[in-house]
């Protein structure tokens, strides 16, 4: 591309024809010709005659700088212009491109793809080698990852930020390692990294360094906290200087399990600030079902904060005791429990019945004899649907050791059988000393917890012995005796202390590692973030993960992680998410309580800039249309053309030998024309345009004048071409394929593996497409529906994952337009081999939670006479990789009536706008490179039978999207043949 200051020429050899402007000069200055001199003495006789039609002697300065600017404007436009052309493409040799594919370039992150296509669009017409290097894996030192542009730009989209921000300290080794020029390009994500300066001192002694880098600040989120029963919310920035609002999220599931915005709050900057606060009042039940706080103006993951235990403030419920001393309150169990408790926790105290209704986390059930048998009975339904029953030994248990079936140790709500009696280790009576704690087995919850020596214990309720009796046991006496021990009952958890919770059998419930182990245990939740010592010895498995745009996705099979490196810097090794450990949940985020944001610092020499300060934009379009202005404006003002009368008339002698024309006019003699000057110039081209207008309007007294036959069509050109000039510019080359054929779209779900499955499910479907009808589609299309235009694609395959975002406001105006225009949306949650036996799964809950804004009419699941069954194949399934799953579309009318004589009923002529379902289909259609099925589909030949029927629905659903009911217009032929036989 040839620059010339900030303007860039695609076709640069075009200019050359503005060397043809001075002919042009000379050409108009030429016309009309000279007058010739004669010596005629009989021209007194013409001295009286006026030529209304007369024309100046040359062509105006201002008309002729007119026709050149029009010619000049063509030439330009033609040679495709470029204002702001893309920096860093010009010259030779190979092209670096750095990306810093951190959390804070997610948000600009379409507009760094575009930037980067542009510059390999470039390189490949340059014939340069490229290499793309991402700053989070820079290459294996030494290595220079040379590939051709072409091959660079097929896998770009595997490009990705992550949620973490690289030091550039491994992109450092790289790049001194290198011995070789080559120029750079960086992407910068505008945040500073202890080693950035040096990084671009190392590129910039191989080559020219270029840097693009957006000038808006950088938001971030920390980690919400609670203060005083507040959730604290920080937010951060990455420049100052202007005063900013912005708003904060709280998202979470709602009562019945769909995902929803639970509260708002904003937060200001002032105008030299780079953090702001605020406070957020919720109550429990609220604040409890809060997984994450966003920033909804910046989708990040910086700009997300996940929740955790610290958040939550669990639901206990205690089991009053009654009767004796314990109702002193020192003695009391309940006291120490409170205590341990109420920092932390919600604690709600009565009987059995009442705390179940109440659905607490935990029931806490302190020394007790035997329950009656319908409290027993309900707790222990309770533990078996999901509850945690944890239970205190003391006098009580050690005297009745029977359960609600009259034997020793026979109680269901206990994790192991009991002895009766108790066991006393201290005093004149006793075994012996009172025993300390053993030290925690790495398969306890408690492992790593530091065990005070002031801790022990004097009496406690024994066990009997049994095999199970080893692997319930999650802490024990130094004397191998147990003391806590554990069991699943259902989907709950039974556990039990064999001490009491007071201070009357050991001094447990004084010391600080009763908390902790509460706390272990789910029971109470810490009210900040995990020390090293609360995590030691634990093993803490990836839940979920955060990506770079700040979305949730399944963590895999994934090793866990100690639970001390819980508390290092979130990077490769440990990527930000929800990490579980039993039923404790920790969030790793990506900045720590602690961070900060400050922008990128560079060398000097070094001035980044940003696409979006001067935006590359081509002026083919706006030069081309002020060439057609000049045109039309030089149309209309053909009346300094020359007239041409006839041979030998007296206008034509008068126009030759007039005495203006003849003799030269004095020196000094000042010219009476009324056309010289700017003023009657202006004056005499307005009067000529006027009638020049009513010749055009009155052919039958118009004069011969070439001029008049061109204005009407240039002027209709001009008509015509103007509103494309003025919008050529606004639609993509995209889209304008897309409008051109048949294309069928999907909708990008931000699942990777589901994107690629739906992309070659279309594919697929438009193969068979080609091969079994007329219709010829295009490749099929991806939709982003924040930003793509939905009006061209017939179709829309939507496939739902249960972590996909919700679509904001505008992009459902769009959808509901793209509905109500014609459009059809096949939405499919791909579960229906659990669908199919009536389960309800995620996948539909996310469809309700995504399908509610739309304006979607009633449904029914596919009568036996809809045009489905029959636009092009007789089906009466419709399979996908699945089969049995009901397929919802458009109830039909509720006066629909079957017509004499015809199988099916008169339905209305529209097309369903929705077509429901959960078969898989793309994965049923979907194929390889080399046209081969890529996904399995049932087994052997019934299994292709089955694919063959998921093509057939297919192409049905085409034909119904691109043809409508017309199949069910057979229903009117009695009628018009009755009306044709009258």
């Amino acid at each position: 591309m040839f620059t010339l200051g900030p303007i860039g020429f695609a076709a640069p050899w075009l200019l050359t024809a503005l060397i043809a402007l001075p002919a042009l000069w000379w050409l108009l200055r030429a016309v009309p010709p000279a007058p010739i001199r004669r010596a005629f003495p009989g021209v007194i006789l013409l001295l009286g005659l006026e030529d209304r039609d007369s024309e100046a002697r040359r062509t105006p300065l201002w008309l002729m700088l007119l026709r050149m600017a029009a010619l000049a404007a063509m030439i330009i436009g033609f040679a495709g212009p470029v204002l702001n052309p893309p920096e860093g493409v010009a010259g030779r040799g190979s092209l670096l491109i750095l990306v810093d594919d951190s959390w804070a370039a997610a948000p600009d992150w379409q507009a760094r793809m575009s930037a980067i296509n542009t510059r390999l669009a470039n390189a490949k017409t340059a014939g340069r080698p490229v290499a793309l290097v991402a700053a989070s894996s820079p290459p294996t030192p030494g290595t220079f990852p040379r590939k051709s542009a072409g091959d660079i730009a097929q896998n770009l989209p595997g490009l990705a930020p992550q949620a973490y921000a690289p030091d550039h300290a491994t992109a450092l080794d790289w790049a001194q390692g290198l011995d070789m020029g080559f120029e750079t390009l960086w992407l910068s994500d505008g945040l500073d990294s202890p080693n950035r300066a040096d990084l671009a001192r190392a590129l910039a002694t191989h080559g020219a360094l270029t840097v693009l880098e957006p000038p808006a600040p950088r938001l971030g989120l920390l980690p919400a906290r609670i203060e005083d029963g507040l959730i604290q919310l920080t937010a951060l920035r990455s420049r100052a200087g202007t005063e900013q609002d912005i708003t904060i999220t709280a998202l979470g599931p709602d009562p019945s399990g769909v995902g929803r915005a639970l509260a708002r709050t904003t937060l200001s900057f002032a105008t030299e600030a780079t953090r702001a606060e605020t406070q957020l009042s919720l109550p429990p039940e609220l604040r409890n079902r809060i997984s994450r706080f966003r920033i909804e103006a910046s989708r990040s993951a910086g700009a997300l904060t996940l929740t955790d235990d610290s958040l939550k403030r669990r639901k206990v419920g205690l089991v009053t005791a009654t009767a004796g001393r314990e109702t002193l309150e020192l003695l009391s169990p309940g006291h120490y429990l409170r205590q341990a408790l109420q920092p932390s926790a919600e604690v709600i105290e009565g009987p059995p019945a009442d705390l179940i209704a109440a659905g607490p986390d935990t029931i806490i059930l302190p020394d007790s004899a035997s329950l009656a048998a319908p409290e027993a009975e309900a707790l222990e339904r309770w533990v078996t649907e999901g509850g945690q029953l944890l239970r205190f030994a003391g006098p009580r248990l050690a005297a009745t050791g029977t359960g609600p079936g009259g034997q020793p140790g026979d109680d269901p709500l206990l994790p192991v059988r009991l002895r009766a009696g108790g066991r006393s280790v201290g005093g004149a009576m006793s075994w012996g000393t009172p025993q300390h704690l053993a030290p925690f087995p790495e398969s306890s919850p408690f492992y790593g917890l530091a065990i005070p020596d002031d801790v022990s214990v004097s009496a406690q309720v024994l066990a009997e012995p049994g095999p199970e009796l080893a692997s319930r046991t999650i802490a024990a006496l130094s004397d191998g005796t147990p003391l806590v021990t554990r069991k699943s009952l259902g989907n709950g958890t039974l556990v039990l202390f064999h001490s009491s919770a007071n201070a009357e059998w050991s001094s447990l419930a004084l010391s600080g590692l009763f908390v902790q182990m509460l706390d272990r245990l789910a029971v109470a939740s810490r009210s900040g973030p995990p020390d090293r010592s609360a995590l030691a010895g634990t093993i803490w498995t990836p839940d979920r993960l955060l990506d770079g745009f700040g979305s949730l996705q399944d963590a895999g099979a994934r090793a866990g992680i100690a639970g001390d490196a819980l508390l290092g810097q979130p990077g490769p090794g440990l990527p930000p998410g929800l990490y579980r450990s039993d039923a404790r949940l920790i969030a790793v985020n990506t900045l720590a309580p602690d961070a900060s944001l400050a922008p990128a610092r560079w060398p000097a020499g070094i001035t980044p800039s940003w696409q979006g300060e001067s935006r590359e934009r081509d002026l083919t379009g706006p030069l081309l249309l002020a060439a057609l202005l000049l045109l039309a404006l030089f149309a209309i003002t053909f009346g300094y053309t020359r007239h041409d009368p006839k041979p030998g008339s007296l206008l034509r002698m008068h126009h030759h030998l007039s005495p203006a024309r003849i003799a030269p006019k004095a020196q000094g003699e000042r010219r009476s024309d009324r056309r010289t000057g700017a003023i009657g110039a202006f004056r005499h081209a307005v009067r000529q345009a006027v009638r020049g207008w009513y010749k055009w309007r009155r052919p039958q007294v118009r004069m011969r004048h070439s001029p008049d036959r061109r204005a009407p069509v240039t002027a209709l050109l001009f008509a015509l071409l103007l509103p494309l000039a003025a919008h050529a510019q606004d639609i993509s080359p995209a889209t304008i394929a897309a409008a051109e054929q048949v294309t069928l779209a999907y909708v990008i779900t931000g699942d990777a593996e589901v994107d690629r499955v739906s992309q070659a499910g279309l594919t697929g479907l438009s193969d068979q497409l080609y091969r079994r009808s007329s219709i010829e589609p295009a490749p099929p299309a991806s939709v982003d529906l924040e930003t793509s235009a939905l009006s061209v694609y017939p179709l829309l395959y939507w496939p739902i994952t249960r972590n996909q975002p919700q679509p904001s406001s505008a992009a459902y105006t769009r959808l509901n337009a793209y509905l109500r225009a014609g459009g059809m949306i096949l939405f499919d949650t791909r579960d229906g081999d659990l669908a199919s036996t009536g389960s309800t799964t995620p996948e539909a809950q996310k469809l309700r939670a995504l399908a509610l804004p739309l304006d979607i009419p009633p449904l029914e699941p596919i009568p036996g006479d809809h045009v489905l069954t029959r636009a092009f194949y007789l089906l009466n399934a419709f399979p996908g990789r699945y089969e049995g799953a009901p397929v919802w579309v458009e109830a039909a009318p509720a006066d629909a009536a079957r017509a004499e004589g015809m199988p099916f009923r008169n339905l209305n002529d529209g097309v369903t706008p929705v077509v429901i379902g959960g078969n898989d289909w793309a994965g049923a259609w979907a194929v390889g490179d080399q046209g081969q099925p890529m996904l399995p589909v049932g087994r052997g030949m019934a299994g292709e039978r089955q694919r063959e029927m998921a093509y057939r629905f297919g192409v049905n659903l085409v034909m119904h999207v691109l043809t409508g009911n017309y199949k069910s217009d057979q229903v009117h032929v009695p009628a018009l043949l009755e009306r044709l036989g009258e």
